[in-house]
């Protein structure tokens, strides 16, 4: 027997509604799946030992990378800790322990340095150092709902789209600014100073890459626009901190952008910063070291270093998916150059570019493979220094055994997951003109890296 006709337009109707019904629940059930964290505790340890080969040199100056063959290593075990309060503001705090033994026993000779955890080691023997201690509060102002996923520093959570997040304390600028899915960690990416952030920014911190500060990020839909002011060192390059932060800061300004590219994601970002500090003129230090009665004098930027001066620096930052397993990353970035490295190393123009594969594409969803292009580039000012023989913190070959080129090179890494919190990664890096010297190299460094997670 047929049922009535309402019933028979009702049933399709109803069909419907408890599909419907059955998908919400599904989803509901897939939210409640991604819980929230309250507490974190994670731990890393990295271990990366590196050597060069001989390479040719036509003499050698003060800060010289050794022509000779030559090894380094670097050791970190990093505690990361947190907690949210009752207020929904997050603290975190975090401890490392350290060791690491550069080249030559110091840390000179590049512009782009072949190891991004050198500057946080004091020594063969491994020393514990508070390295962030942070409040973070975030306010949700309405839109689609997001997850964060738990990470380092970063509590799993429920968000929405439009929010204003405001960071204060003792931690790194590139903890906020200047990120990028396939160049960020030299832990578990690119080792090179030139491809985890860009090298022409000479952004605000510690000898150790830290400092402390205040950033907000305001998240609207696609975009974000995030302004900080960090401190800088008492002295460029050194370890205490300046914490007079209305005379002496760097501020920085980035605006971020996230689109979709033949259904790809992708983002770009804009980056603006000024260092305010005391430092050298190179001008100064060129006019200095020519009326010098022997024509050389390594302390030569102490001679003139005096006085507060502002350094600028525009960069560009690009991430773009080409699958799931497969993403393209582009730096550029232009610092103006006319004053000694305040605080990263000495590079006034950079670009990097390369690309990261998963492992997914060959059956080893643990591993990737990296490769990548740098180019750095001194400002007029920082080669007529170096041209009469000067020397700054990192380089200076001496008079005589200069002759500028820019310093460029390749990066190539596997990274193999031996188990689901452990991998090992060789690394090759080729680089010509080491420190912008072309009567250097070119260099081959080779490297090994374990880390773990836990």
């Amino acid at each position: 027997m047929n049922p009535p006709r309402r019933l028979a337009f009702a049933l399709p109707a109803l069909s419907s509604l408890l599909c419907l019904g059955c998908a919400v629940a599904q989803a509901q059930e897939a939210v409640s799946s991604k819980s929230e964290e309250f507490e974190q505790a994670r731990y890393q340890s990295t271990y990366n030992t590196q050597r060069h080969p001989a390479f040719p040199a036509v003499g050698s100056g003060l800060n010289s990378m050794t022509p000779a063959a030559d090894n380094m290593f670097t050791f970190s075990l990093t505690g990361h800790w947190g907690k949210r309060l009752e207020s929904g503001a997050e603290v975190y705090a975090n401890v490392e322990l350290t060791a690491g033994d550069p080249f030559a026993r110091n840390l000179v000779g590049l512009g782009g340095f072949t190891n991004g955890e050198i500057t946080r080691a004091g020594g063969k023997q491994p020393k514990p150092y508070l390295q962030r201690l942070f409040w973070r509060q975030t306010w949700n102002q309405g839109g689609e709902r997001e997850y964060l996923e738990s990470d380092f520093n970063q509590m799993a959570r429920w968000v929405d789209k439009n929010r204003f997040v405001l960071t204060a304390g003792n931690f790194s600028t590139l903890d906020v600014f200047d990120d990028n899915t396939y160049a960020k960690d030299p832990r578990t990416q690119f080792m090179n100073w030139s491809h985890w952030t860009y090298g022409a920014y000479d952004y605000a911190a510690d000898a150790r890459g830290f400092g402390w500060g205040v950033a907000a990020e305001w998240y609207r839909e696609d975009w974000v626009y995030r302004l900080g002011r960090m401190s800088g060192p008492r002295t460029p390059n050194g370890l205490p901190v300046d914490f007079d932060l209305l005379r002496h800061y760097g501020d920085q300004f980035e605006v971020e952008h996230a689109h979709t590219l033949g259904d790809q994601p992708g983002k770009a970002r804009v980056l603006v910063w000024r260092n305010r500090g005391v430092t050298a003129s190179f001008a100064d230090a060129r006019t200095y070291l020519l009326q010098s009665p022997t024509g050389t004098d390594p302390q030569t930027i102490l001679q003139v270093r005096n006085g507060e001066k502002l350094k600028y620096g525009l960069g560009l930052n690009l991430e773009q998916a080409l699958s799931d397993d497969v993403g393209v990353f582009l730096r550029a970035m232009k610092a103006d150059g006319r004053t000694e490295t305040f605080a990263f190393t000495e590079i006034d123009a950079s670009l990097s570019a390369g690309v990261l594969l998963k492992g997914r594409l060959w059956g080893r969803a643990q591993d990737s493979v990296g490769v990548a292009y740098m180019d750095n580039r001194l400002s007029n000012d920082r080669r007529r220094f170096l041209e009469a023989g000067g020397m700054s913190y990192f380089i200076g070959d001496g008079a005589g055994n200069f002759r500028y080129g820019t310093e460029h090179g390749t990066e190539v890494f596997y990274s193999y997951g031996i188990g689901k919190n452990l991998w090992v990664t060789g690394d090759w890096q080729h680089i010509a003109n080491p420190a912008y010297n072309a009567l250097r190299g070119p260099v081959n460094v080779y490297a090994i890296r374990l880390h773990a997670e836990f």
